[in-house]
């Protein structure tokens, strides 16, 4: 019987994984992949950026529905019935790019893809609602780090990979590849059992919404969360966002910085995910979150002298950036670990939605701001600045303690 608990872990882990691989593999492909491909299909740049722009918003706005998830649940319809019934759209919106050359549906591209995006938001909500309710408070450090390792094998599989699959299968193979890819989780979600999901993911009655948004808003680990989300990622945000034009201006070649982003990057934030969700669940979520906030400071920290102080460049240069991702990994399984306990199960997909919207709005203002300050000032200075307002965040982790008053 003593290996019972690590077998329900592995599995539970696993599973997420899974799930949030389905969620990777077509992010990779509409963010990293059809941007070039539309490029090549004749669509101008300008369009090209603001399509993929506009893809971004309903990951970023995804709280607004996501009460519907969480409110519309009964005995006949839970959790994973949204999982299905918003994997079965990914994968009927993006059905038209398998079927039709993508010259053809330049006129419609922009609402096919954003139906998909809406829809993948969706899938995003329940997933995570489902993590909230169903994952025990040890164990959701090392899932938080599965679940990212999932999604970055799907984003590098069919963002970076997909391109260079194209000259051997076709580009419309390749969509087949991916639908194929997203449909077949759908087997996972119905034929593996989940311990402690059958509870959770179809009640006998659904909670009172506004009564428990009332008390999760009255809370000060919510506003500290939030907090959070909006500062502690500013620094990696800011360094990571800029990246690609930070190594080109260092006179790295583009295709060296392509295989960079590829491969060292993937490789070093899964490690980092998997590490940091381990060392999250055995020395604390607040813990380690204070710690990768402090490790990302120090690795932008090395990054700006080995450039400035070191002059350094070339491989060199890039790996100098590498610890940056690491601690990145970690940041966000543990982070994530840290809002999973802050997240009222009764309202799981709501709370997390609003706090991952939280951490998009911070790779918004710390890019932007950061490339101001790149600008005036130089990469080194605006990378250490963005990473001491990460700082900021600190004194907020002794008010993120899950309430004692939390609905089971």
């Amino acid at each position: 019987m003593a290996v019972v608990g690590p077998r329900l872990s592995l599995r539970r882990r696993a599973y997420f994984a899974l799930l949030y691989f389905s969620e990777g593999a077509p992010i990779g492909y509409l963010w990293w992949a059809l941007p070039t491909r539309l490029r090549a299909a004749g669509m101008p740049v300008d369009e090209v950026a603001g399509l993929t722009a506009l893809l971004a918003l309903p990951w970023a706005l995804k709280f607004l529905w996501a009460p519907a998830v969480d409110r519309l649940r009964g005995p006949r319809w839970g959790y994973r019935a949204w999982i299905t019934v918003a994997q079965l759209a990914m994968g009927l919106t993006l059905l038209p790019l398998a079927l039709f050359p993508l010259e053809e549906l330049l006129g419609w591209a922009m609402v096919v893809l954003l139906a998909h995006a809406f829809a993948a938001a969706t899938q995003d909500v329940a997933i995570d609602a489902l993590a909230v309710a169903s994952v025990p408070a040890d164990d959701r450090g090392r899932v938080s780090g599965w679940m990212q390792a999932g999604m970055l094998v799907g984003r590098g599989l069919f963002g970076g990979l997909a391109l260079a699959a194209e000259a051997w299968i076709g580009a419309r193979a390749v969509v087949l590849v991916l639908l194929a890819s997203v449909w077949a989780t759908l087997a996972v979600v119905w034929l593996v059992p989940l311990p402690g999901a059958a509870a959770v993911d179809r009640p006998a009655q659904a909670p009172p919404l506004m009564r428990t948004l009332r008390e999760v808003l009255q809370r000060r680990s919510t506003w500290a969360a939030l907090g959070i989300a909006l500062l502690a990622g500013a620094g990696f945000e800011a360094a990571g966002g800029l990246m690609g034009p930070y190594l080109l201006d260092r006179s790295i070649a583009q295709e060296a910085v392509g295989w960079f982003f590829a491969l060292p990057v993937v490789v070093g934030m899964i490690l980092g995910s998997l590490l940091g969700g381990w060392a999250a669940d055995r020395g604390g979520h607040r813990a380690l979150v204070g710690g990768s906030v402090l490790a990302v400071g120090a690795s932008v920290a090395l990054l700006a002298v080995g450039d400035a102080g070191l002059g350094l460049r070339g491989a060199a240069l890039m790996g100098a950036a590498l610890p940056l991702y690491l601690a990145l990994g970690c940041l966000t399984a543990s982070s994530y670990a840290l809002f999973m306990d802050l997240a009222d199960p009764r309202i799981g997909g709501t709370q997390f939605s609003a706090y991952m919207g939280a951490t998009n709005l911070c790779e918004v203002w710390a890019v932007a701001l950061g490339g101001r300050l790149a600008a005036d000032l130089g990469y080194p200075s605006a990378f250490l600045a963005l990473a001491g307002a990460s700082m900021l965040a600190l004194p907020l982790l002794p008010a993120a303690r899950p309430s004692r008053r939390r609905g089971a």
